[in-house]
């Protein structure tokens, strides 16, 4: 569905392929209201399956250790013309963080606490504001934690975007107490970060 339906976001195939990543849901949904506007989020979500798969083989535990989300977002009706961008995107940018905190907390993790602000320059050529999350998942059959670094990104361009998403912040082969892992399950913290902004840059 996402491949011609254009109220979803596009990701470059390249990006995704290169880290193992599969969609594992599309949503769209109403994401909030705005006075007289309906704002309407169409959400792909996408999870790291080669690191789920050498992490079973491995060290016994199926967990999605790495997601991404991209959302584009829609109005009906359309904003009047008196109403700009730069108007809305204080919304949009609470309501993107509301949402990442929400799926935290249903995938479980817990202590979940807003970090730094960055700003990069995604492909299409604008700005985006990052806003960085922390939080950890206990791993009971493991007697260890999880514990993650998220980001979410929201820019206007044409239309507005989203990209998010969360990774481990310490190799995988670490916290599963892994001898001799695959190369996959020994990434560090600053590669999946640098994948994870690379992926936010490509959402268009």
């Amino acid at each position: 569905m996402s491949s011609s339906d254009e109220r979803f976001p596009s990701v470059p195939e390249t990006a995704l392929d290169d880290g193992g990543w599969v969609c594992t849901d599309e949503t769209v949904e109403t994401v909030f209201q705005l006075p007289g506007t309906k704002v309407e989020g169409a959400t792909l979500v996408y999870g790291d399956e080669r690191a789920r798969e050498a992490a079973q083989e491995y060290g016994g535990l199926d967990q999605r250790w790495r997601f991404f989300f991209a959302t584009k977002l829609s109005f009906s009706p359309p904003l009047s013309p008196g109403v700009g961008p730069a108007m809305i995107l204080p919304s949009v940018r609470s309501e993107a963080n509301r949402t990442f905190k929400s799926e935290l907390r249903d995938r479980g993790f817990e202590s979940i606490s807003r970090g730094r602000r960055e700003r990069i320059r995604v492909d299409s050529g604008d700005r985006a504001k990052l806003t960085q999350y922390r939080a950890t998942l206990p791993l009971d059959d493991h007697d260890t934690t999880l514990p993650i670094t998220g980001w979410v990104g929201v820019w206007h361009g044409d239309g507005f975007r989203i990209g998010a998403g969360a990774y481990p912040e310490q190799p995988i082969a670490e916290i599963l107490d892994i001898e001799a892992p695959p190369e996959i399950l020994t990434k560090t913290s600053r590669a999946y970060r640098d994948e994870l902004l690379d992926l936010i840059r490509a959402v268009a």
